[in-house]
């Protein structure tokens, strides 16, 4: 089972290896698709997390005990088409690959099973089209 997490670290787990101590203990495959994390600053992770459902419990019990926020990332990625110009912001914001213009008909296309979440297409569309929903 595939879950996105935004995992927040405190300070005091800047120096320590909580995603290896993570990897170790539950088994569980760790995309990383994001991350900003300094040692003795506190930083972000957008992670998918790989493992059986049992397994994923236990990893956000111990990533909780450890002091990391973690957050089920539920939402998706809205976008109105109606408006859309084609003038590729979004696309060359996205590093996924979510969002792709091309031959033949050059219009925008928008792939959701890539879209990891990051949001960077929302502050990269000059007309606002893009936002969150719920799932």
């Amino acid at each position: 089972m595939k879950r996105k997490y935004m995992l927040s670290f405190p300070e005091s787990t800047g120096d320590k290896p909580v995603v290896c101590e993570l990897v170790r203990r539950y088994d569980i495959c760790v995309n990383i698709i994001q991350a900003s994390i300094s040692p003795a600053m506190a930083g972000t992770m957008l992670a998918e997390l790989d493992a059986c459902a049992e397994e994923l419990t236990q990893a956000v019990e111990f990533l909780a005990g450890r002091g990391v926020g973690v957050e089920l990332l539920t939402d998706k990625i809205a976008l109105r088409e109606d408006g859309c110009l084609q003038c590729g912001n979004c696309v060359l914001a996205c590093f996924s690959g979510a969002l792709t213009i091309g031959a033949p008909d050059w219009k925008l296309a928008f792939d959701r099973d890539r879209c990891v979440l990051c949001r960077a297409c929302i502050t990269a569309c000059p007309r606002g089209l893009f936002g969150i929903s719920a799932e």
